[in-house]
Parts: structure tokens; C-alpha cells; sequence
């Protein structure tokens, strides 16, 4: 782990004379490839730094220990050895989920999805509340969302609801949620009183760029038609909102969030080309897949992941066995703890497996 802590260290010395020279600082799209290196490596060898520190720190200690006379001060080197040690073992754990390759879709942005499934016009309205679950925690991570499309539910919610996340490492934190999320309460619509069981899935895809997927506009049927809002009401009289037919793929991806009929139908091949990605990434991991079974799950929206009951007020995620009993605070956005469980058991089990950089 030294030697490959030490040639880390080296690159993030090559990085950090890099960034400041005028060629790269002027351009751009180096100068931000250039500054996402030097920051993950810097987090790194920080924590390298100070787990040389501590074995210093913990060496001299024991030398005290062994060569002092003086009782009082080899009492004092081990309290601090004492002190110390879980230290640098906590430090040696943090460095090795460090070392661990990261995604390179984590730092994308997303288009996040959001559909009622069955149980009718309670699944509509769960969707809705999930969605402004994810709004909630968007807003506490400084994140910005913007609505892309949406279908109503007739009672509330949303049938679908479709919306692009940007900030950073939006794709890392948010890939746990893809799946069916279950509810079970009574619903508003319920006049004895029973408990339903009702379901909404969620997408959530990294954003995908041109360079990802190459779309032949010969392969899209575009179709334009007037947005409306809530309730149906018409948003303008003119066919500014756009539908894209992915002809090989069956895929329908319709935008009606701008005013404008081309930002739209930009908005709306951001997101066919999405899911397009998704498809081949979905494949990719497919195989991978094959060789091994993941605790966490393989993010495929079909996976039954967490269960939110209302009248316990209890939520629990299956992936991990974890629950908590605290819903109103998790529907207000309070979902880190949850996102930060999946990442560390997802990285324990990249580690059993040897993953390194």
C-alpha cells in the first residue's frame, strides 16, 4: 500500500505544478479534468500525510516506553499510545476506501424519474411525495433540479414526473435510490380505514454526453404538440413542447418544462440519450454482474429496495437490513445516513474483492 501511496503522491506533486501553468489554466475543459485529479488525489495524500504522521508519532511512543526511566513519562507515552492507535488504524481504513476506483459516472449529473406503480391513484401520490422527498435532500446538498416533464395523477402526485439534477457527484450519491420503494398506509382515499401496500419506482440515470452516445436524428420522429400544466391548463397556445420517438429502441421521451420548442427538444434528447446510456450501462454492469452478486443491488429499477410504513412510522431499506423510525424527517429529505450505509457497504465489498487503483 506504501509504494502505491508514494507514486499517488508523486502524480499529485505533477498535478499540483500543472494546474497553475497558463496553457491549462486557459483551457477549460483541461483545466477542469485537471482539477478533479488534483482534488481526489489531494484527499488522498491529506490522508496519507497524516497516517505517516501517526506512525511516527506512535514509533517514537514506544521508544519512550522502552528507554525511559522515569515512570511518570512512560505513563504519559502510553496514554498517548493508547490515543494513537485506533487513530491510525481509523486513518489506514479511510485511505483504503479511498483506494478504492471510483465509478466514473459518480461525478455526472442526473435525470431522475419517477413513476407510480401499482396500487392506482396512491401510487401516484407516493411518487409525488418521493419526489419531493429527493427535492427536500437536493436543497440540503445545494444541488439544482429542474422539472423536464410530468403526468399528473388524477388524485394527486404524479403518474410520472421527470426531472435533470445538477451539482456535485450527484450520480454517486443518488445511484443507491434506483428501484421499487413500497408504501404502506392508508390512503387518502380509503373511507374504512385499511392499510394499503402501493409502490412508485424510481430511475436515476447519469447524464449521458454526446461523446457517450451518438443519436442519428434519421433514427427520431419529433412530434410537437401544446404543454399544459396543473390541472391541464394550457402553459402557452403555441407547440412548444416536444416528443422523440427513438425508432430502434422503442424509447418516447417527450419535454414540455421551456418555452421554447428547441430547448426542449434539447432538454428532451438529453434525456433519450440517457436512457439510451443506461441501456448500455445496464449491460455493462449485466456482465459484471454474472461474476459476482452484489449486496447493495445492481441499481436496476426492478429491484424491491426500501419499504416506507406509515402507521410505524418505520422505513427500511432490504438491501442492508437497516431501518429507522423516523419517516416524517426522512420524507423531508433526510436520507444521507441512508446513501452513506449503501456506499459503505458497497465499498466493503469492493474491498473483500480486492478492488484497488
Amino acid at each position: 500500500m506504501i509504494d502505491k501511496l508514494e507514486a499517488i503522491k508523486e502524480r499529485f506533486d505533477e498535478v499540483s505544478q500543472q494546474i497553475i501553468q497558463p496553457e491549462i489554466v486557459s483551457d477549460s475543459a483541461r483545466y477542469s479534468k485537471i482539477s478533479k485529479e488534483y482534488k481526489d488525489l489531494g484527499r488522498i495524500v491529506e490522508h496519507y500525510e497524516l497516517y505517516l504522521k501517526l506512525q511516527k508519532d506512535i514509533a517514537g511512543n514506544k521508544e519512550l516506553i522502552a528507554t525511559e526511566k522515569d515512570e511518570e513519562l512512560r505513563d504519559m507515552a502510553k496514554e498517548e499510545l493508547d490515543d494513537l492507535t485506533p487513530k491510525l488504524e481509523a486513518v489506514e481504513q479511510a485511505i483504503k476506501e479511498l483506494l478504492i476506483p471510483k465509478d466514473p459516472n459518480d461525478s455526472r449529473n442526473i435525470i431522475l424519474e419517477v413513476r407510480g406503480g401499482t396500487g392506482g391513484d396512491e401510487a401516484a401520490i407516493f411518487a409525488g411525495d418521493l419526489f419531493r422527498m429527493y427535492q427536500r435532500f437536493f436543497e440540503k446538498m445545494g444541488w439544482r433540479s429542474s422539472i423536464m416533464d410530468f403526468t399528473e395523477g388524477s388524485n394527486g402526485g404524479y403518474k410520472e414526473i421527470i426531472c435533470k439534477v445538477e451539482g456535485e457527484d450527484v450520480y454517486g450519491k443518488m445511484k443507491f435510490e434506483s428501484g421499487v420503494h413500497r408504501v404502506q398506509r392508508v390512503p387518502q382515499t380509503e373511507s374504512q380505514g385499511r392499510i394499503h401496500t402501493s409502490a412508485a419506482s424510481v430511475a436515476v440515470l447519469p447524464e449521458a454526453e454526446e461523446v457517450d452516445v451518438q443519436i442519428n436524428m434519421n433514427d427520431v420522429r419529433v412530434d410537437t404538440f401544446q404543454s399544459s400544466g396543473a390541472g391541464g391548463q394550457s402553459v402557452n397556445t403555441t407547440y412548444s413542447a416536444v416528443r422523440l420517438t427513438h425508432i430502434p429502441s422503442g424509447l418516447v421521451v417527450s419535454c414540455q418544462d421551456e418555452r421554447s420548442q428547441l430547448k426542449n427538444k434539447d432538454r428532451a434528447l438529453s434525456v433519450l440519450r440517457s436512457r439510451l446510456y443506461e441501456i448500455k450501462l445496464k449491460e455493462h454492469n449485466d456482465a459484471i454482474s454474472s461474476q459476482r452478486k452484489s449486496m447493495v443491488g445492481s441499481g436496476d429499477r426492478s429491484d424491491k429496495i426500501r419499504t416506507y410504513n406509515y402507521p410505524q412510522s418505520r422505513i427500511t431499506d432490504h438491501r442492508i437490513g437497516y431501518t429507522v423510525y423516523n419517516l416524517p424527517a426522512v420524507m423531508e429529505g433526510d436520507i444521507a445516513e441512508f446513501i452513506e450505509r449503501l456506499r459503505i457497504a458497497e465499498n466493503a465489498e469492493r474491498m473483500q474483492e480486492g478492488e484497488t487503483v
